[in-house]
């Protein structure tokens, strides 16, 4: 199959190569630019550990070909805080233990930094709903949720009042 030029802008470094066309961004971005920070679960572009940023917007990137990105910014996990730092984000969820296994842990903290930057002070009802598009098999949520909230409330290192329990929240 022929290749054909792509160039993105990967974490502010600009990355040029030749790839076939059917190549995802999610290959593009783990072989290519060797930033394998990017998890590979479903391939389907349901699990959400895939996830980056494009031109600021969360995406699938098992689900987009890197010829798509042609000339696009891309965010990775790798690109969310200085090599050998948490963003905020990151922080909150070792604060809260909003992982385990952390296969997981890219696609939301990506998908979490998209959805804060869009809703600086979101609901409880709207950060699961925001979460719905990642799954995680081993935290059962409620340290995601916490460690959304963390952020959300502006909170860098203190620990969390035990959180109350009202209306869907009891039911979750």
């Amino acid at each position: 199959m022929n290749e054909v030029p792509v160039t993105v802008t990967v974490n502010d470094e600009r990355y040029r190569a030749f790839v076939e066309p059917r190549k995802t961004l999610a290959d593009f971005l783990r072989e290519d630019c060797v930033l394998t920070g990017t998890h590979l679960g479903c391939e389907h572009g349901v699990c959400g550990a895939c996830t980056v940023l494009i031109d600021g917007d969360a995406v699938r990137s098992c689900l987009m070909f890197a010829v798509q990105a042609d000339g696009a910014e891309v965010v990775t996990i790798e690109g969310l805080a200085p090599p050998g730092e948490l963003g905020p984000v990151q922080e909150a969820f070792r604060e809260e233990h909003g992982l385990q296994c952390g296969f997981c842990t890219p696609g939301f903290v990506v998908s979490v930094h998209a959805f804060l930057a869009a809703n600086p002070r979101p609901s409880r009802t709207e950060i699961r709903e925001a979460l719905s598009g990642n799954l995680c098999r081993c935290t059962g949520y409620q340290g995601i949720v916490r460690a959304v909230e963390r952020v959300a409330a502006g909170i860098a290192g203190a620990p969390t009042a035990a959180p109350t329990a009202t209306g869907d929240e009891a039911a979750s």
